[in-house]
Parts: structure tokens; sequence; C-alpha cells
């Protein structure tokens, strides 16, 4: 590890690498700093993916993909399932270590250097400036001086605010998640399961996404209004023992989402937050691969063209906040606006809605129409759906 990078980047995640990738594209001499052991290790979420925004970033690599999904279903509180087919492109389910594992590769390919077990513990701050990192590496305190921190750390981020960020998400906003990958359970291999209302998930919806030889991810994420009054972990093992009793349950996690609107200001001079640190999660679905990847790939580029700049301002950097704002940004906070509605949509209310939607004859059912009644109450709304959905 030397002293002196250009671009110190502070998270080994799908964001962190592509964000390394790309500044060091871009000319910039860059490092990740890892604090786990491993890259892609521990998985922390449900691993799903949309093949349109993959391929976006190159070609898909076959040993990825664990379960290839066409096909999508809904399920309502009183068992109202609702099946329609993707239309165009089809989603994934990951295999997260290898995925992630090979976007660090592809940084270092670029040049980037990789460091695991390299624990940061604060920022080097000086003139209003951050200028690099102090750490911890193998059990040595370390401080590497960088024109640009990338930070990358995830939904537990303290970069920002050691910064002086506001990166604090609202109770109703951060999503209480909990998920098993489990063996032994009969499913379609193809599809995807949601199942929403508070029987379910309050505030949230628990998944069922296969993975291949009859195995699964099966999670569930509770808004955290309702966290008082519900444990996700003891409603997931609810619904494993009542609709999966014989399903082996092989590793287990826990944490928090932020579905919150993505940070307006994400930067600070000579900072940049991507992915999760930056709130640039899906907060309909709490997704956030694809956007962790685009917020790396633009801030690393920005980050490549302030080192040649010699432009380390907020002034500067103010940029990435507009073209993030621009690509998946404003759809985001759409989706925000949408989530509101149907997270307080009642039991009852759901449950009219799946019945009124399977009217519809399945080989005609969208998405779109789908969301467009869930938010029926609210119609000035719908102008938002068609947006996300016709890609405005």
């Amino acid at each position: 590890m030397k002293d002196r990078y250009d671009v110190v980047v502070v998270g080994g995640g799908p964001g962190g690498s592509m964000a390394a990738f790309k500044a060091a594209k871009g000319g910039a001499s860059v490092c990740i700093l890892e604090k786990d052991r491993d890259i892609g290790y521990p998985v922390r979420c449900g691993e799903a993916i949309g093949e349109s925004g993959l391929k976006q970033f190159g070609d898909i690599q076959p040993e990825w993909i664990a379960a290839s999904i066409t096909d999508f279903r809904l399920v309502s509180p009183n068992g109202t399932r609702i099946d329609t087919r993707f239309s165009g492109q089809k989603g994934f389910i990951l295999h997260r270590r290898i995925f992630d594992y090979d976007l660090c590769i592809k940084a270092a390919s670029a040049g980037a250097d990789v460091f695991t077990k390299a624990y940061v513990s604060g920022l080097m701050i000086e003139d209003g400036y951050v200028t690099g990192v102090r750490l911890n590496h193998l059990g040595d305190e370390k401080v590497v001086r960088s024109h640009i921190v990338i930070a990358a750390d995830g939904v537990e981020s303290r970069v920002g605010r050691w910064a002086g960020i506001r990166t604090n998400v609202k109770m109703k906003d951060m999503e209480s998640c909990m998920q098993y990958s489990v063996a032994n359970v009969d499913i379609n291999p193809n599809r995807i399961d949601f199942f929403v209302g508070d029987v379910y998930a309050p505030g949230g919806y628990l998944w069922v996404f296969p993975k291949g030889d009859n195995s699964a991810n099966i999670g569930i994420g509770i808004s955290g209004a309702h966290t008082q009054q519900y444990n996700a972990k003891k409603l997931l093992d609810d619904f494993i023992s009542r609709e999966y009793p014989k399903a082996a349950k092989l590793t287990s996690m826990c944490g928090g989402v932020p579905c919150a609107s993505p940070l307006k200001d994400a930067v600070k001079n000579g900072l940049i937050l991507v992915g999760d640190a930056a709130h640039q999660v899906n907060p309909m679905t709490g997704g956030g691969i694809i956007s962790a990847m685009k917020g790396g790939w633009i801030g690393g580029g920005i980050a490549a063209e302030s080192i040649l700049t010699h432009d380390y301002s907020a002034s500067f950097l103010n940029r990435y906040n507009q073209v993030v704002r621009k690509d998946f940004g404003d759809t985001h906070h759409r989706f925000h606006r949408i989530k509101e509605v149907i997270s307080s949509l009642t039991d009852r209310e759901l449950d009219s809605i799946a019945q009124n939607i399977g009217k519809i004859p399945e080989d005609k059912r969208t998405l779109t129409q789908i969301f467009k009644a869930c938010v029926v109450k609210k119609p000035s709304l719908i102008l938002d759906v068609i947006k996300v959905f016709a890609g405005v």
C-alpha cells in the first residue's frame, strides 16, 4: 500500500469497484479499501437484478447467474395471486460472491490496488478539503493521502458523516430486513414472488427469489415505522414454517436498507458518496446493485476528470449530483412518492386491488397496470408511474 493515491475508494462492493474502475481508466492512481476479509462476502442482499441494467456495464457472464427470471407473482394478504410475465428484458438472481469478486478484478485490471481487512477509521481534512483517510490494515495504523475520497461504504457509511454530510434516514424509510438462503424448497425456478400487507410484511414486502436446485433467498423487509410492533425475524420464520416446512436454512443475514430518496448533495470538497452511502437504493424495491454501479461509474469518471483539471472542489464535483439526478435520481424520487402511497394501503385495500387486477387476462397484465392500480387513491401519482415505466 502506497501512502498516496489520486483517488481512495472506501468499500469494495459493486459501487466501489465501478468507481475504482472508471477512475483508473481515466488515468488516476486508485486504491480500494475493503474492511472485510473477502470481496463479495458477506452477501447482504436478495441478489436480484435486471438484465437491461446489467448489460450497461458489459457482457453478462454465465457464472454470475443463479437463476433467470421471466415471471412475477404478487400475493395479497388474503392469498390472492397475481401472475404476470416480464415483457422484453428478463431478470436475474446473482451469485453475489462471484459477481462482486469479478467486478473487483475488473477494477484491478484497470490499475486499481485492492486491499482487504483495511478498516477506515477517519478522514484527513485540511483547509476544508478531504485529503485522505486514516485506517488500520492488518493491524498496522496508516494514513493514505489522496485528492479525492469516494465513499462506497454502504448503509452504515460513516465517511459522509465525518465530512459533515447529513446521511441520516427517517425511521419510516429505513427497512428492517432479514433473509435466509434455503434449500429443499419446491418453487418455480424462473419466478420471483412478492407477498404484501401487514399479515406478511408491514410497510414493506416479503420475497422468494429462486437460486436453482430447489434453493432460494427468502427474505423480508418491514418499514421502520412498524418495528416497535412487529419483528421481521419472527414474521419470516412463521412464513417459512407455514409455506416451506421442509426448508433447510443454510445462511442468514439481517440489516437495514435505506429506502429513502437519494441525497440531493452527495459531495464535499475532495469527497463523493456513491451507492447505499448516498441513499441510491431504489426506494420501491430496496434493490441497489445497479444504482450503486451507476453511482460508482459516474463518480469514478468525474473523480478522474477532477484529477486532470486539478480541481477537487465541491463546485466541480457537483456535476456528479446533476448527472445522477438525470440518470436515475429523479426516477428514484418518483418511486419514493409511489412507495409512500402503497405502504399506507390497508390489507383490505390491497386485496381489493389484487381482485381487480385479477380480472385482467394474464397475458395482458403489466407491471405498469399493477402500480397504477395501487396509486388510484392518489391520481396525481399515476403520471409518476407512467414516467417510471416509460423511462421518461
